[in-house]
């Protein structure tokens, strides 16, 4: 999804998760539950999508663990595992969105990010992916109590950078958060992969060196 630029766009906003590294729950599992449907249900039923979100919101990983375990003792290890195992499930960068990522920086663009991320993995994949510290800076969910799609972490995040709204382009690999960047008066595409992001960035006015 993409919009025709309305106004020359002078800020650049990057999500992270699928965009610039890749993320799968189910390569930190592999090895504990080998079953393929077995950590499938345990995905729906267990440690689902809603259970981490509220992380990314900023829930702490130890309340989030006692949630579960109440409910699924007999999963507490499996349960524990999640956060444990995390940096198997962001195995790789996307090589060809970060060159993309660092050339706009190069040619000196405002470039931003925002993410949907717990505080603690983000920053220890900031560690292990560098150049998650080469934009001007990052509004992290999981610091401030916001998530995408809702509007308020996207005025938060123009705030923080004093950046106009309609002058911004936002990319991120999820419909919804790009619908709600232009709820909030953003230019906003859906990364697909990086030629169809070369695309857009041409599409929106902006050529990379």
């Amino acid at each position: 999804m993409s919009q025709p630029a309305k106004h020359p766009v002078k800020h650049i906003v990057f999500d992270i998760g699928k965009v610039l590294i890749h993320y799968d729950p189910h390569l930190g599992y592999q090895d504990l539950i080998p079953d393929e449907n077995e950590r499938r249900w345990f995905f729906e039923n267990v440690c689902t999508h809603e259970w981490n979100v509220e992380q990314d919101r900023g829930r702490t990983w130890p309340e989030a663990e006692a949630l579960l375990i109440e409910s699924h003792p007999d999963r507490a290890e499996h349960i524990r595992a999640f956060r444990k195992s995390w940096h198997k499930m962001v195995p790789y960068a996307y090589d060809g969105t970060v060159e993309i990522l660092r050339r706009l920086i190069g040619d000196g663009h405002d470039v931003t990010m925002l993410t949907n991320f717990a505080s603690d993995t983000l920053r220890e994949a900031q560690v292990r992916y560098p150049f998650l510290r080469d934009s001007r800076g990052v509004t992290v969910s999981g610091d401030i109590g916001l998530l995408k799609p809702d509007k308020a972490i996207y005025e938060y995040h123009v705030r923080a950078f004093d950046l106009e709204p309609s002058a911004t382009l936002f990319i991120d690999d999820t419909l919804a958060n790009v619908e709600g960047a232009v709820a909030a008066g953003w230019q906003a595409v859906q990364f697909i992969d990086p030629e169809q992001l070369k695309t857009d960035l041409r599409q929106a006015g902006i050529e990379i060196s």
